[in-house]
């Protein structure tokens, strides 16, 4: 092997290379550069990906705005001779416009001098949908218990019922000839079912929460972010039960009645920030006085309203409360005890000849999607028609101490 050729093949690896040509700190320079330019594209990538964008990524546009000499506020402004032009007139024609415009809408513009840059102010009055509640739980009015936070009379005698009842908006634009309270209860347990409810029916529609499902305090926050007082349902023994079972905690009549004030403390914890009670079924409780007296002591003394929904001819609910100075309300219709919207529409018109009867009328429905597409529809046919949405708290100082009236209900629960 000693006298045979080197070829490709048997040639050691590393030999015969051929010697790099120029000198060594040329090498070291483009090294260098390279170098500089890795390290320059990394800490752009760095800046980038650790950069806050206070533009949440939304894409921007800066636009040019010209500044151009505002017309005169009148014609006295003018040159002499002016006011009778055809370009004077029509500036005339046009500020008057503007401002009866601003007037009708309540729109309020306030317009720069001479020495002020060039800009315009615009005021938009708050709108009903814009009602601010009182922010919950007022540390006034709640009692740290095992139970959570329970609702409680505050030193200064202010009362749940009072601090979270959603406040009076802007007055009717029109004439009023009747007035409705809207009570929609099952909400908490179905979180789309609750998510539309609250986005859909108008600000003024009163919501009852059932004390079941999870993270009851958002959707109840999120409800009264939107302007929608809240009650909590209190679930109560109904005639059949436990066929028909309201669920875990329920008020119960005969000898398990001696824990309701306990499972009522479990409710009540539940979450904060609502104005009052509602029964959650009960027809067996609610017509049994010696069972509900217990319960309306208890709700008297930490200043709480009451409210029968309606579900049961037997109930004597409000007008056990109202006895005990527990300010109380008794609904006239339960709009979706028939849940076709056929049936429901029928139901709601029937609600407003009676809201043109009496002044005010009250009405119940469950968070169906059937009840709050047909309820949000019919909301907006009401202006028209001279008729106005209130809470359920409002309701309550409208109507007359007399709690019954010419009422639809479905079969005693």
């Amino acid at each position: 092997m000693a006298g045979t050729p080197l070829t490709e093949l048997n040639r050691p690896l590393g030999r015969d290379r051929t010697a790099p040509h120029g000198k060594p700190w040329g090498r070291w320079l483009v090294t260098a550069c390279a170098c500089l330019v890795g390290l320059g594209w990394v800490s752009i990538l760095l800046i980038v990906a650790l950069r806050r964008d206070p533009d949440g990524g939304e894409p921007i546009v800066t636009a040019l705005i010209e500044k151009r000499a505002a017309p005169a506020d009148s014609a006295s402004a003018a040159p002499a001779g002016a006011a009778s032009s055809p370009d004077a007139a029509q500036t005339a024609r046009t500020q008057s416009n503007a401002r009866q415009l601003e007037s009708e809408s309540g729109v309020t513009v306030v317009r720069p001098g001479a020495e002020a840059p060039g800009a315009i102010v615009i005021t938009i009055p708050d709108s009903a949908a814009t009602v601010t509640l009182a922010a919950a739980p007022d540390a006034r009015l709640v009692e740290r218990t095992r139970h959570g936070l329970l609702p409680k009379i505050g030193a200064d005698g202010a009362t749940p019922a009072q601090v979270y009842a959603r406040p009076e908006g802007p007055p009717p634009a029109g004439k009023v000839n009747g007035r409705i309270a809207l009570l929609v209860g099952g909400l908490g347990i179905s979180q789309s079912g609750t998510t539309e409810a609250i986005a859909k029916l108008p600000g003024a529609v009163s919501l009852a929460f059932a004390p079941y499902g999870a993270e009851l305090d958002r959707s109840v926050q999120r409800a009264r972010g939107q302007g929608h007082e809240v009650f909590l349902q209190v679930p109560m023994e109904p005639f059949d039960y436990p066929d028909s079972d309201p669920g875990p905690h329920t008020l119960l009549t005969g000898p398990k009645s001696a824990d309701n004030i306990d499972r009522l403390y479990w409710a009540l914890g539940r979450f904060t920030g609502y104005v009052g009670i509602v029964n959650f079924l009960g027809g067996r409780l609610t017509s049994d006085e010696s069972a509900i007296s217990p319960i309306l002591r208890e709700l008297a003394g930490r200043g709480l309203m009451v409210v029968d929904d309606g579900s049961s001819a037997r109930s004597l609910l409000a007008s056990s409360a109202q006895r005990a100075q527990i300010p109380a309300l008794k609904v006239d219709r339960v709009i979706d005890n028939v849940a076709r919207p056929e049936a429901i529409d029928k139901e709601l018109a029937a609600l407003e000849t009676l809201a043109r009867d009496q002044g005010v009328a009250i009405a119940s429905a469950s968070a169906l999607p059937v009840s709050i597409e047909r309820i949000a529809r019919w909301a907006q046919s009401l202006e028209a028609k001279g008729l106005v949405i209130v809470p359920m708290s409002a309701a309550r100082e409208l109507r007359s101490p007399r709690t019954t009236g010419s009422l639809t209900r479905q079969p005693d629960l």
